[in-house]
């Protein structure tokens, strides 16, 4: 393993860099011949993975080693190993190779090619050894710290890399674009449809949309920081959607209630102050959750929510803000 990474070692194949020394597991054997072969024939090197391969050395599965050892001995390695496992393409960058450890959070993964015949493995001591040359204690950290060091480190790399960082960036922006065109559809939509002032209801939309924008980014920034670190679940989003709503709705009725109360002292229309306070109060509400559960589901999802949170949550919180604010004023008139 090469003990530093240098700037131009990230563009090359990561199948240059694997650990050739592997241990291997025949999928007919039972647990109990597994360990009777590793007993008489030790494998080379470190051992993080058992992986499963058949005659011609295609990747079947994975067995963790505690669940390797703690098995019945008359148990199959078929019944006891992971199927559907994850594996870096044999052409990938080893940049892209960091990406999966940032993810995933796995401390290996097997490198295939493209019959996903097993050619090697990279682990995250390929990682460590770069972050303790350039100073950052990675040996002594905790796993979850150690996959936060890699993933500023990865950061770090696409910032100095234009191309790389439009190609990561902008396919993201499109979710704005398309939030944009929607709300210049639904604005053209409802301002048929409304009879009375339309142009006091465009006075307010700017207030409104940053209103809802501003809870949105906040509730993603909150929603990061919470997932790093830790791992995401699908019971940790609901019970946090739970504080999050609660926290939407008093935001969205203060400053709903505040602003309403100008629009209508300065219009002198009464029921404005009803359709800016809801507008507000839904907006607002809507932009909490949608700022908290888009990175959310990214992670779970397997996907880096830094890129794409942002502009998915931004575009969501303007498209609820817009419906809830012309259908208040719709039927309020």
């Amino acid at each position: 393993m090469p003990t530093h990474l240098p700037a131009a070692m990230l563009n090359e194949p990561v199948a240059n860099h694997v650990r050739r020394e592997f241990a291997t597991l025949d999928p007919g054997w039972t647990v109990g011949e597994a360990i009777d072969h590793m007993r008489r024939h030790p494998p080379p090197g470190r051992i993080i993975y058992f992986y499963v391969v058949d005659n011609h050395l295609r990747l079947v599965g994975v067995v963790p080693t505690r669940r390797l050892l703690l098995s019945p001995a008359s148990a199959t390695i078929t019944d006891i190993m992971i199927q559907g496992v994850i594996a870096i393409p044999g052409d990938a960058t080893v940049l892209e190779a960091c990406e999966f450890f940032t993810l995933h959070r796995l401390l290996a993964f097997p490198v295939v090619d493209v019959g996903r015949r097993l050619i090697g493995v990279v682990d995250v001591e390929l990682y460590t050894e770069e972050l303790a040359e350039t100073g950052d204690e990675a040996p002594t950290v905790g796993r979850e710290d150690l996959f936060q060091l890699i993933g500023v480190r990865l950061t770090a790399t696409q910032q100095t890399h234009p191309l790389r960082a439009f190609r990561g960036r902008f396919p993201w922006l499109l979710c704005n674009v398309a939030g944009g065109t929607l709300a210049a559809i639904l604005s053209g939509i409802y301002a048929e449809q409304l009879n009375w002032n339309r142009a006091v209801l465009a006075l307010f939309i700017p207030v409104v949309l940053a209103l809802a924008e501003s809870v949105a980014i906040q509730s993603v920034t909150l929603a990061l920081d919470a997932l790093r670190g830790a791992t995401p679940t699908w019971r940790g989003l609901a019970r946090r959607l739970r504080y999050e709503a609660t926290t939407g709705l008093l935001l969205g009725a203060a400053t709903g209630l505040l602003v309403a109360g100008l629009a209508a002292i300065w219009q002198g229309v009464p029921v404005l102050f009803w359709v800016v306070a809801g507008g507000i109060g839904c907006g607002v509400t809507g932009a909490a959750l949608s700022g908290l559960t888009v990175p959310y589901l990214l992670r779970l999802l397997r996907r880096d929510p830094q890129l794409a949170a942002g502009p998915i949550a931004l575009t969501c919180a303007d498209v609820l803000t817009l419906l809830a604010y012309f259908n208040l004023a719709r039927l309020l008139t």
